[in-house]
């Protein structure tokens, strides 16, 4: 009998996040994701809970509504500013920036658009708005090592992820 996802076990996954509308595929890890269940909560507390009981093997689908995750789009977070205005680092569609405001809080942006004139950059977060299926396919369960458990997961490297989807809800 496989072992199946609980508190305790180490688990490694792979998962992709597709626009429900478009079928576009938006983000995917290329690495497995390791992480040890109950113990770092790497995903979103109601991804955690769809893959308790699930076995290697196994793929789950969790659609998100970005809205209920981050609010409904705030038109008032996208800017556009002549392009001789904008630092050259800045200036490729798909860069964050992080701005700060009078009061010192900071918001990360992305730059959206851009022409020969100017650039959008939107404080929003990407999935504001959208309906998304979150695809996970389990490759390990099993007893987390006393090291995994102390440090949450891989012990090492760990793959690039988009923090705007690993945020506890």
């Amino acid at each position: 009998m496989s072992e199946t996802i609980q508190d305790g076990k180490f688990v490694e996954l792979t998962y992709k996040v597709t626009d429900r509308k478009s079928g576009h595929v938006l983000t995917k890890v290329e690495f497995p994701l390791g992480y040890v269940h109950g113990h770092n909560e790497i995903l979103a507390p109601y991804v955690h809970k769809e893959l308790e009981g699930k076995a290697v093997g196994d793929v789950i689908e969790v659609p998100i509504d970005g809205n209920q995750i981050y609010g409904a789009r705030d038109e008032s977070l996208v800017f556009t500013d002549h392009i001789e205005n904008v630092p050259e680092e800045y200036r490729q569609v798909g860069t964050s920036i992080l701005m700060e405001n009078d009061k010192g809080q900071t918001r990360s942006f992305l730059v959206t658009r851009m022409d020969d004139k100017t650039l959008t950059v939107d404080g929003n977060n990407p999935l504001c708005g959208r309906e998304v299926v979150f695809t996970l396919e389990i490759l390990t369960v099993r007893d987390a090592t006393d090291e995994e458990t102390r440090a949450g997961g891989t012990i090492g490297a760990q793959p690039d992820i988009d923090p705007s989807l690993t945020r506890p809800v």
